[in-house]
């Protein structure tokens, strides 16, 4: 959907389907809690080394996985209020986050806005895993117009 292929851009998708995965988990009564704890902690681990793969020295690597975190809350809060509106304030967040701001990527934050939707209201009703393994995230990003990627 035209995300950029950037550090930041594989940081936005990354959060947008981490944030997907734990609504869809609170929407499960029989999901076991401990799953979104070690979730989370599994994302901070992958940030940490990411980031000394990328270079950054280990004397700043803690500060930017905080402001990492910081970022992922952030954004699952804009995502959780606006998916609760229905208005076009999801679509606005996705513009301001995986965009950052292009006026011309307006229509492909609208079609990630329509996946994100589908996605959220899909993994309310279906265990994560059980979407993923079916492809059903895949069928989605298919249906927006994403372009397949090999």
């Amino acid at each position: 959907m035209g995300v950029p292929d950037t550090p930041e851009g594989r940081f936005e998708l990354v959060a947008l389907h981490l944030f997907l995965m734990l609504e869809g988990l609170k929407g499960q009564n029989a999901a076991d809690p401990e799953v979104a704890q070690r979730t989370i902690e599994t994302f901070v681990t992958d940030m940490d080394d990411c980031m000394r793969e990328m270079g950054v020295g280990d004397m700043v690597v803690g500060k930017k996985v905080k402001r990492a975190a910081a970022a992922f809350y952030e954004r699952s809060s804009v995502y959780r209020a606006a998916l609760a509106e229905q208005g076009s304030e999801l679509d606005d967040g996705i513009m301001r986050y995986v965009f950052e701001g292009d006026g011309a990527a307006r229509d492909r934050a609208a079609r990630l806005a329509h996946y994100t939707r589908a996605a959220a209201e899909l993994s309310s009703k279906t265990p994560f895993d059980n979407l993923v393994a079916d492809g059903s995230f895949a069928r989605l990003l298919k249906a927006d117009g994403a372009e397949e990627v090999s």
